[in-house]
């Protein structure tokens, strides 16, 4: 493939609308109605690659990637842009040459968005803009502008409304008298502050005043949302806290995004999360209860997808989010076994796994889209010598969509999970201990009921958790028996 520019295909110049690229400290409005984007994607020769894979092949997939980002932020695909270089130029990324090839792509396009498949400085940006006339955002500033379009709940907002700001704070400048109290043109060098040239009696305003008043707003901002958050935090440890008194397994789905989790969580819990095929189109996590072969009900989280180079701040900012993975018993870690990277992909989830410390966490690999397989394909994953097979009995083989493999999960599902032993206990329950009534039903298997004056004489089978924090031992009938079920 021939450096330089690279057209897309007609099918992905779909019009869409409503793109936003400006950050402010509250609220953010849509610059236009539809924005025509060129994408600029770099791949490194000496960049760590699978034996067999041509240099910058990383960087042409991460380019088609960011191509899907910009389609889900709205933006309508002008055109990309693609160069292979020994390494980064710390002025302009990509040279000056590469800029003026840049400027004209995008005048010949009539683009006026440039958008980069990687992190700019804040130097960079401002000479590419420069150098372009172009406004230019980053990879960090598209995910945050797609964070920012999908967050519903409250805590969201505040979560990406944090990584905006401090995203935007280091990106501040001034320029010149526009940014002193004190206006005027001077004769060079900008305003105000000690030393200046002729030119400037009258016009030696304090400095980038407004900069700094900027700067401290935005701090003050950041502190309050800080604070927010960290309420909110409280608040939902409260709320897990008044799960953990009718124990509950944990199950969180993690995988890259558009990996179809929530179509899977749909299967699962018979729900109706919203499903589609944009990236990051559900951001704030749904746990629904789920029952299990065994009769056990366990809590199941659907979070939000992960990415390659998934922005550090944001990282931190939807920590509260991620919590419910950090707080979970068993993970899925679902792929799109139809995607021919997915092993690439996993290696970025296991990446972010492993910054949310739970590594070490009991696992389920489970390969979802099978039914876009052709018999050859699942033969081959079917395979003994296929890659995790080895591992807790091997990848499951489900498709979110059709509903096929689901049982088989729900039972590999089961036999993951910590063990909670199943006791058989005869109880003799007031009839005013509604609660505890109502809960053994819900969470364990009644084999014989009947009601004996003010009390219910039952007999079940219930996970030993339920029954300790139940307490259930003091409404033991006689010849309570408490024998663990095969």
């Amino acid at each position: 493939m021939a450096l330089g520019e690279e057209t897309l295909s007609p099918s992905w110049l779909v019009p869409l609308t409503g793109f936003r690229t400006d950050f402010v400290t509250k609220t953010s409005q849509p610059v236009s109605t539809a924005d025509r984007a060129l994408l600029v994607g770099l791949g490194w020769k000496r960049a760590p690659r699978f034996p067999g894979m041509p240099a910058g092949e990383q960087g042409r997939e991460s380019l088609l990637e960011l191509v899907e980002l910009a389609r889900s932020a709205g933006a309508e695909i002008a055109g990309t842009v693609f160069q292979v270089r020994e390494s980064a130029d710390p002025a302009t990324l990509v040279g000056r040459g590469k800029l003026d090839e840049i400027r004209a792509e995008a005048t010949a396009h009539k683009a006026p968005l440039i958008i980069f498949d990687s992190n700019l400085s804040p130097m960079q940006q401002r000479n590419i803009e420069a150098a372009t006339e172009r406004r230019v955002i980053d990879r960090t500033q598209l995910i945050l502008d797609i964070f920012a379009r999908h967050a519903r709940s409250r805590e969201g907002q505040l979560q990406v409304e944090l990584a905006q700001l401090n995203y935007m704070l280091p990106r501040l400048t001034g320029k010149g008298a526009s940014m002193s109290r004190l206006g005027g043109k001077s004769g060079g060098g900008g305003s105000g502050g000690a030393g200046g040239g002729a030119g400037r009696i009258g016009v030696r305003g304090p400095g980038e005043k407004k900069l700094e008043t900027d700067r401290r707003r935005i701090r003050d901002r950041v502190g309050k949302i800080q604070k927010s958050i960290e309420d909110i935090r409280k608040q939902r440890a409260l709320r897990r806290e008044a799960r953990s008194a009718v124990p509950l397994g944990t199950i969180a789905l993690v995988g890259y995004t558009n990996a179809g989790k929530s179509t899977l969580f749909n299967a699962l819990s018979r729900a109706e999360v919203l499903v589609s095929s944009r990236m990051f189109a559900t951001l704030d996590p749904t746990i629904r209860a789920v029952r299990l072969p065994s009769n056990r009900r366990v809590l199941v989280s659907d979070t939000v997808g992960f990415i390659r180079d998934l922005p550090k701040g944001l990282l931190t900012a939807f920590r509260a989010t991620l919590e419910e993975v950090q707080e979970s018993a068993l993970i899925l870690h679902v792929s799109d076994v139809s995607n021919p990277h997915h092993a690439e992909l996993d290696e970025e989830v296991d990446k972010i796994s492993n910054d949310l410390g739970v590594a070490d966490r009991p696992k389920l690999r489970v390969f979802n889209k099978v039914d876009r397989l052709t018999e050859e394909q699942r033969a081959l994953l079917n395979h003994p010598n296929a890659k995790g097979s080895g591992t807790n009995g091997g990848p499951v083989l489900v498709s979110g969509l059709t509903g096929e493999g689901v049982e088989e999960l729900l039972r590999r599902m089961d036999l993951a999970l910590p063990v909670d032993p199943v006791v058989t206990v005869s109880l003799r329950l007031p009839l005013a201990e509604g609660r505890t009534l109502a809960l053994v039903h819900a969470l364990g298997r009644v084999l014989h009921s009947e009601v004996q004056d003010s009390h219910m004489l039952l007999e079940a089978e219930v996970p030993v958790s339920i029954a300790r924090k139940l307490k259930l031992s003091s409404f033991a009938n006689d010849g309570t028996s408490k024998r663990v079920r095969a």
